[in-house]
């Protein structure tokens, strides 16, 4: 099996340049050679590749003024270089330049697979937000995008922060309304006594304060798609009108009298168990049985865990070159970290793992400081902060003090968790669905920054 997006060999050594190809293709990599740097760079101008592995001496474009070239037009992809030993000066100045790493020659074929293995791009499904390197997420779009080919109700459910709504714009980009608009609606983020006109629209006078007839979120997705977010979140007088909605495929706005046919496909998401809220009366069953036509779990980060290290490299490339800080790479240290680590938040906690990293990291390599996870990272094997030293050189009994380090990127954290927690009105369930973080860790941490007067009741 070979990749869909190759990788790019630049070596104007024919026989290195055949060697390395050789080696990548019997490991089943798709492989695109270039003799120099020019001829390279006209390689990148039509066909996208997932790295690439070029020399460090060539001419007339030598690799540093070709990684140079990369970052400006391609700040994203991954660069390796393969250099000298007589080079090395330069491969240092090559990792300043944003190199991801270099190979020291002469290697081994492992060594060279093992670069690849850890710097190339990970495959993305014709769509930039979606990254599937589990078996299990390959089965789930593949499910995905036979459902878009109809018109068929879609539910999809699953832990928060697991990336529903990714899928939801994947079934819409491969449906035949992908032309169409794609209209997403929070069922929880809007007050219960505005979401009725939210969704259906009014006319003008239609209550206190409607100055003016509005189209509702329905009318909005007229030939595309409509996500119902977080479903379950309705009111249960809404959930009625909402069934009849889908059941004659009309609207009425709110003080309207004249009904609007709809041509809409409707995805609705939830991240409860749904025959659990029907059994408890918070949802109807009727309604239930409305959307639950193709049901579709997505399955936690940690259920998947093939897709981690590939989804954190594609997201700090992503916010890496968002932040002006393009080439950053993750240690083998940081990996390992980010593999074992149990992701309660899932994929939004992960990508603002990979959003504090871009800040935090002190050069182009992404270490396992600036991850900055919580301490239940590594269960068998905690990271105990030094021991606080007495006047006299000794440890202080008892005491443990922290490094400058981590005061900044609890400093950090902090912001960034007081910021969220604005943004949604102090909503702490929404702001922990920000922040990928479990409410009751978050209710913890706003205890403490109380008790330390960066928050106040």
């Amino acid at each position: 099996m070979t990749y869909g997006m190759p990788i790019l060999v630049v070596e104007d050594d024919a026989a290195l340049r055949e060697a390395v190809c050789d080696t990548l293709e019997l490991a089943g990599q798709a492989v695109i050679a270039a003799a120099g740097g020019d001829e390279a760079l006209q390689v990148l101008a039509g066909q996208a590749v997932s790295l690439v592995v070029s020399d460090v001496r060539m001419l007339p474009i030598d690799g540093i003024t070709l990684l140079k070239e990369i970052r400006t037009r391609f700040p994203h992809l991954p660069v390796v270089l393969m250099t000298a030993f007589a080079d090395v000066d330069r491969a240092v100045e090559a990792m300043r330049a944003g190199a991801c790493d270099f190979l020291l020659k002469p290697f081994e074929p492992k060594a060279l697979l093992d670069h690849v293995q850890r710097y190339r791009l990970p495959e993305v499904l014709d769509d930039e937000r979606v990254v599937a390197g589990d078996p299990v997420s390959r089965n789930l779009f593949a499910l995905a995008r036979r459902v878009a080919q109809s018109d068929t109700t879609v539910l999809l459910t699953g832990e928060s922060g697991v990336g529903k709504e990714v899928v939801a714009r994947f079934i819409h980009q491969h449906s035949a309304r992908r032309k169409g608009p794609f209209v997403a609606i929070n069922c929880a983020a809007i007050p219960d006594s505005l979401l009725e006109a939210t969704l259906f629209g009014h006319e003008k006078g239609a209550f206190s304060g409607a100055q003016h007839a509005q189209v509702g979120k329905f009318e909005q997705a007229q030939n595309g798609t409509l996500l119902l977010d977080e479903i379950t979140e309705m009111p249960l007088a809404l959930q009625a009108k909402l069934l009849r909605v889908l059941q004659e495929r009309e609207v009425e706005r709110v003080g309207g009298q004249k009904p609007v046919a709809l041509n809409i496909r409707v995805v609705a998401t939830s991240n409860r168990d749904m025959a659990d809220a029907v059994a408890k009366g918070l949802f109807r069953e009727d309604l239930f049985y409305r959307l639950n036509v193709f049901p579709l779990l997505i399955p936690a980060l940690r259920q998947r865990s093939q897709d981690i290290i590939p989804l954190a490299r594609h997201l700090l490339a992503e916010h890496g070159g968002r932040a002006g800080r393009p080439g950053l790479c993750l240690s083998a240290a940081a990996e390992e970290a980010l593999q074992k680590y149990h992701w309660p938040g899932n994929v939004r906690e992960l990508e603002n793992v990979m959003q504090r990293a871009v800040i935090l990291a002190a050069g182009g390599m992404v270490d396992l400081d600036s991850l900055h996870l919580t301490a239940a990272i590594v269960a068998d094997s905690p990271v105990e902060p030094p021991p606080e030293r007495s006047a006299v050189g000794g440890p202080v009994p008892g005491v443990r003090t922290e490094s400058p380090k981590t005061d900044k990127m609890r400093e950090v954290e902090r912001e960034h968790i007081l910021e969220t927690l604005a943004a949604v009105g102090g909503s702490r369930r929404l702001a922990g669905e920000r922040l990928g973080m479990p409410e009751r860790t978050l209710r913890h941490k706003l205890r403490q920054y109380r008790l330390e007067g960066f928050l106040k009741d």
